[in-house]
């Protein structure tokens, strides 16, 4: 009898062409997450996950899903998958689902965080698990150049220029920009995503923050339509995929959001889809 399973998953990138698996040996996220299934499985496994990362991105909570005909309890798809997995990919969470889970279409919507180290130097730990600036940025200038991402848009002009989404129009559901200490996370939660959305966003975000552009420069840049207007496409460094929201009937595990080095944030002001 075939079953179905749902697992979160944590990675650092760093290491990584992406999370998808590709031809020619590239390394990748979820060609090492197949590989250590099928064997507690002692079967091929084949994984779909919430929503793909590119070459350095990073996960605290990618939600993923398979299917089984093996008879395993919870405590294998977490303890022993782990035993076979390289040190930068954990599972932290599985447990059986419903037959019409699946990760990708179930999912009402998804969140990432962009993480900027401020500082004089680059640092030497977390190098590449945040995007470094020595510039001064204004955060509440770029919270208020957010703002005006939120709800329904064409976003062409943060599309990267390969990206394959059959339409750039996308519902950003909430973004905010939170000052941490020495760090500034860029917390944005939509439907879905298009190809480099995120960093470009962090792009020009950054440059509104730096002071290189006005405030105003953000919604042109909406307005244009155009990605040869969005300046630069941020470092992927920063980036963390660190949620992804279910129906809550189909009771996927829920993990504290990430990354884990950062100080706590408020989560109250969020309300859950419908």
């Amino acid at each position: 009898m075939t079953k179905k399973v749902v697992l979160v998953v944590e990675y650092n990138g760093s290491a990584y062409k992406g999370w998808q698996a590709q031809k020619f040996d590239v390394p990748s996220v979820q060609e090492n997450l197949e590989k250590a299934l099928s064997v507690i499985a002692n079967h091929t496994v084949k994984v779909v996950c919430a929503g793909r990362t590119d070459s350095g991105v990073h996960a605290s909570a990618q939600v993923v899903h398979f299917e089984t005909q093996a008879e395993r309890n919870e405590r294998a798809w977490t303890l022993g998958v782990n035993t076979y997995l390289p040190d930068d990919i954990t599972v932290v969470a599985a447990r059986y689902v419903e037959d019409d889970f699946h990760a990708r279409f179930s999912a009402l919507s998804r969140r990432y965080r962009y993480v900027i180290y401020q500082a004089d130097f680059c640092p030497a730990i977390l190098a590449k698990g945040v995007t470094w600036t020595y510039k001064s940025l204004d955060v509440n200038v770029m919270r208020q150049a957010a703002a005006t991402f939120i709800g329904t848009h064409d976003f062409t002009s943060f599309r990267a220029v390969g990206c394959q989404a059959n339409t750039p129009v996308r519902t950003i559901l909430n973004f905010d920009v939170h000052q941490l200490g020495q760090y500034i996370v860029l917390d944005v939660r939509a439907n879905a995503f298009l190809h480099h959305m995120i960093r470009n966003f962090a792009g020009v975000l950054m440059t509104i923050g730096a002071g290189e552009q006005p405030l105003e420069w953000a919604q042109q840049v909406l307005d244009a339509k155009d990605r040869a207007k969005g300046g630069i496409t941020a470092p992927p460094y920063g980036l963390y995929f660190v949620d992804a929201e279910y129906p809550k009937h189909f009771n996927v595990p829920v993990c504290k959001l990430g990354p884990h080095f950062l100080p706590f944030v408020d989560e109250s002001r969020y309300e859950l889809s419908s």
